[in-house]
């Protein structure tokens, strides 16, 4: 009994095995292939290529080779997408008996997808979906389309600009999307690694498809991203400078006229100016910000920067229709730590001299931000108050011209107060109407630059505290600076390795050919006579 038993299985597996060798013969799937490219060249609105198509009765379906979906010709000639296979699921019992092609499932294995976006903020899938007839009838409905469960297996997906040859490119993508269809809701879920090793993964729900701009359907998403490099999105212009690391936790809503998001970005390594350094402080961002996609522009609704225990308000609008988006902000922080600020200093270009910083204190700033992404603007006041720049020797770095003005050196300089106005530029940073009250020194006035390769060009006038040292005995000679007690002089070199030196022409109200460098120097000036 128990043999018989075998030879019926064994039979049975044999019929199978015949079988799925025999109807792939039998049933010649190639007739069905200017269909799927008509079909799915109606559902997409672009022209489809697919070559040779094979049924694997095993597999349940047709793998078809070399697929190709065209661009819209006014972004690209090149295609929009294209894949080495695309397997497809079919019900097996419709296609045998009846040849009816009945689709369940796709499944693209390795494509490449490029997304390309115009100045104006017109991206290439947004006629996607749109049949010829919608795209001269706007009010025409998408044609009937549907697959069980659509999927993209370890696809890559370049991002970049028309006019811009180069790309960012997203790999090892993976996208399963259930119920696809132009005229209903699609659940998805996405992932993949973004360019310089981060982390994207989307789950929502998007659809039904607009009829004339897919960028413009209805959605709602999670978004996580994790090690995001700023700078390599391709959806920010790396001659912005911007950089960093970003972790983003957000939620998204559309509704096609009016898209909404909000959540939590967080960044290490912050770059904000070209030639800016990262960061030493991480950054975090809650935001909201309402969008309208037929304006291409929106408004920040809400914006709490936290650096430390410290936050600063940010408000505005943007607009993403020029080359670079270009934003109208505005900053405000009222009584932030210095001690927190510090550590973004160098994110600005603002490199502090090694092994120095400001330590203590409070500072408040009222900044506008404007321009491009690539020529960003911040300008506005700033003030600090009760803080000490540590590590830093300014009576060794002013030399004799500390000596001259009775200066007490030390390692640490203590700033009662700091006010000025900025202005920070991709040029550099200019400072104007420079306040500065320090025990030690006195009362510095001035302003200047510093370059976009942290170059100093500053001229100061230091109103001694008591009118000490060599100074005082001069301060009575009516020639000597601008009134009583004060010593003009300059700021060269860099901010890492900051220069001083003595203002001689402004003293003497006369050019000096080169800076004189010390107290002997300007004394020459008094003592020695003219040569004939």
């Amino acid at each position: 009994m128990k043999r018989k038993g075998l030879l019926i299985a064994g039979a049975i597996l044999a019929l199978v095995v015949i079988a799925a060798v025999a109807i792939p013969l039998l049933v010649d799937v190639e007739r069905y292939r200017p269909m799927i490219q008509s079909e799915a060249g109606a559902a997409l609105g672009r022209d489809v290529r697919i070559g040779k198509l094979e049924l694997s009765l095993l597999a349940g379906g047709v793998t078809a080779h070399d697929l190709s979906i065209a661009d819209d010709p006014a972004f690209s000639k090149e295609p929009f997408l294209q894949a080495k296979t695309m397997e497809v699921g079919v019900e097996m019992m419709p296609l045998i008996f009846s040849r009816s092609l009945q689709v369940r499932s796709l499944t693209l294995v390795e494509p490449q997808i490029a997304l390309l976006s115009t100045p104006g903020g017109k991206w290439n899938f947004s006629s996607l979906g749109a049949a010829k007839e919608a795209k001269k009838q706007p009010a025409a409905k998408p044609p009937s389309f549907s697959i069980g469960v659509l999927k993209i297996v370890d696809g890559k997906l370049a991002v970049g600009r028309v006019g811009r040859g180069k790309t960012r490119v997203y790999e090892d993508v993976q996208l399963t999307a259930k119920n696809v269809s132009m005229t209903s809701p699609v659940s998805f879920e996405l992932e993949a690694k973004t360019p310089s090793g981060g982390k994207l993964h989307v789950e929502g729900e998007a659809g039904p498809m607009d009829a004339t701009d897919a960028a413009r359907s209805p959605i709602e998403a999670e978004v996580h991203a994790e090690g995001v490099d700023l700078g390599a999105t391709g959806f920010l212009d790396p001659a912005s400078g911007i950089g960093g690391k970003l972790d983003l936790t957000a939620s998204l809503k559309s509704d096609g006229k009016e898209a909404h998001a909000e959540g939590t970005a967080k960044t290490a390594g912050l770059k904000l100016a070209r030639g800016g350094q990262p960061a030493r402080q991480p950054v975090s961002f809650d935001f909201a910000t309402n969008y309208e996609p037929q304006r291409n522009a929106g408004t920040l609704t809400k914006g709490e920067i936290k650096v430390g225990s410290s936050a600063a308000k940010l408000s505005g609008n943007y607009d993403t229709r020029g080359e670079s988006t270009v934003v109208h902000l505005k900053l405000r922080g009222d009584q932030m730590k210095v001690d927190d600020v510090n550590g973004l200093l160098p994110a600005f270009g603002v490199i502090l001299p090694p092994g120095s910083s400001l330590q203590g204190g409070v500072a408040t700033a009222n900044f506008s931000i404007d321009g491009p992404l690539d020529r960003l603007v911040i300008s506005g006041p700033l003030n600090v108050s009760a803080t000490r720049l540590a590590g830093f020797d300014l009576g060794s770095k002013m030399g004799a011209l500390a000596a001259f003005s009775g200066m007490r050196t030390g390692s640490t300089t203590e700033i009662q107060t700091l006010s000025s106005g900025l202005r920070v530029a991709p040029d550099g940073i200019r400072a104007d109407n420079i306040n500065l009250v320090a025990p030690a020194l006195g009362t510095v006035t001035g302003a200047g630059t510093i370059g976009a390769n942290n170059s100093l060009n500053f001229r100061m006038v230091a109103k001694l505290a008591q009118g000490g040292g060599l100074a005082g005995g001069l301060s009575t000679l009516s020639t000597f600076g601008q009134s009583k007690g004060t010593i003009p002089f300059m700021i060269q070199g860099t901010t890492s390795n900051p220069i001083f030196v003595p203002d001689v022409a402004g003293a003497m109200g006369q050019t000096v050919g080169a800076p004189v460098t010390g107290a002997e120097g300007i004394l020459g000036l008094f003592g020695k006579k003219k040569k004939q």
